[in-house]
């Protein structure tokens, strides 16, 4: 049958064959999906509602929601289903779709938190011209620039990963499709595939980690000039969250990628925080550190309160 697929689906090894192993951790990701639904919602709501809160940096901070959203409705549900299926199959054609979504939006979020850094760097250094610099025009550019670099980005590594044949071992040790997990099992000449990813993979997150710890450079070099203590301390404080959020993106993303494969299902727990937890502990992070948010949430309570006595 030479180089040609002789098969229709993967299957997705995932945590645990032990069956109350699988329950558990069902009920786990179940309570964790929802909260992540739940708390990007709201976020989505309390920002969209809230006069007060439509500025470039909440405009940026409500793609980020919907980017969460996104990330995280790609891979859960799949994941979710195998838990309680017995033969933890996906089919070849849905698992490219799984892997574009998931390169498309992880990059997207990557290329958006090198523009919210950015955004926080026009905001201190030129605070009375944040808002004429930061128009809508350019702020709606940046996002959309964001998806698109992703997109086509993604495009063109799921284009060329069409054309490979799968024709030996159909089992993926991942709880999800990515293009990395994919090439091991193809029988075709990987190498324009490989080094087709590590070039995508040093422009969306290298790159943009570059961007990103440039403009913290020039806001940290900007804060250390402004005289007084509290400026400092509430310049930092509009810092905290994003450098949070940067943290848990990246730091989990590089070791992922960088650490070296062994089989062991331990090497998922990373991916498992960049794909998983961090789209549920964003709106935690932004709603409980910032001010704004948490006075804009207690109004739109009281709001829906007082309409329904």
């Amino acid at each position: 049958m030479g180089n040609h697929s002789m098969f229709s689906e993967f299957i997705l090894l995932g945590f645990s064959a032990d069956p109350q192993t699988q329950i558990l951790l069902f009920m786990l990701f179940l309570a964790i999906y929802l909260l992540t639904l739940m708390g990007n919602l709201v976020m989505l709501l309390v920002i969209g509602v809230s006069p007060n809160l439509h500025t470039p940096m909440y405009f940026f901070l409500r793609q980020l929601s919907f980017l969460d959203l996104c990330h995280s409705s790609v891979t859960i549900p799949k994941m979710l289903e195998n838990l309680l299926s017995e033969s933890k199959t996906i089919f070849v054609e849905s698992c490219l779709a799984q892997a574009f979504f998931v390169f498309t939006t992880g990059g997207t979020e990557a290329c958006l938190l090198a523009v919210m850094a950015y955004d926080r760097y026009v905001a201190i250094s030129s605070p009375l011209l944040y808002g004429q610099m930061m128009n809508d025009q350019l702020c709606a550019g940046l996002v959309w620039g964001s998806w698109g670099l992703a997109f086509v980005d993604a495009l063109i590594n799921i284009l060329l990963a069409v054309s490979l044949d799968y024709c030996e071992d159909q089992t993926i040790p991942h709880f999800s499709c990515e293009l990395s997990s994919l090439f091991p099992l193809s029988c075709s000449d990987t190498s324009t595939n490989f080094t087709l990813l590590l070039c995508s993979s040093v422009l969306h997150f290298f790159g943009t980690f570059i961007l990103i710890f440039f403009s913290y450079t020039c806001i940290v070099s900007t804060i250390l000039n402004i005289s007084s203590t509290s400026g400092r301390r509430k310049a930092f404080s509009t810092c905290f969250s994003h450098l949070t959020t940067v943290i848990l993106f990246y730091g989990s993303g590089f070791l992922s990628y960088l650490l070296p494969t062994s089989g062991s299902p331990l090497e998922m727990i990373f991916p498992l925080q960049y794909s998983v937890i961090t789209p549920m502990l964003n709106p935690l992070i932004y709603s409980l550190q910032n001010k704004e948010v948490k006075a804009a949430m207690r109004r739109m309570l009281r709001s829906y309160v007082n309409f329904f006595i």
